[in-house]
């Protein structure tokens, strides 16, 4: 973090774009497998997404998120 403040990137880590592309895999397998109605695709789909929502869960992919600070001038009056 350059200057000691927050940039607001949502870059987040290596291991948690890992677990999200082991999900997208999964996803994708399992979407092949329903256009070619392969159920053994489908299942080898499901059970890649399972391993991947499991990664994100060992490797905490929501601790990557960035909250940004208020931004100035808004408030819960303003409805415009």
């Amino acid at each position: 973090m350059a200057g000691g403040h927050n940039l607001g990137s949502h870059g987040g880590r290596a291991s948690s774009w890992l677990a999200v592309t082991v999900m997208l895999a999964g996803f994708t397998v399992g979407g092949v497998g329903v256009t070619l109605t392969n159920w053994m695709l489908i299942w080898i789909g499901i059970g890649v997404f399972i391993v991947g929502g499991i990664l994100a869960l060992v490797f905490d992919i929501f601790t990557d998120v960035v909250i940004d600070a208020p931004r100035v001038g808004m408030s819960t009056e303003d409805h415009r």
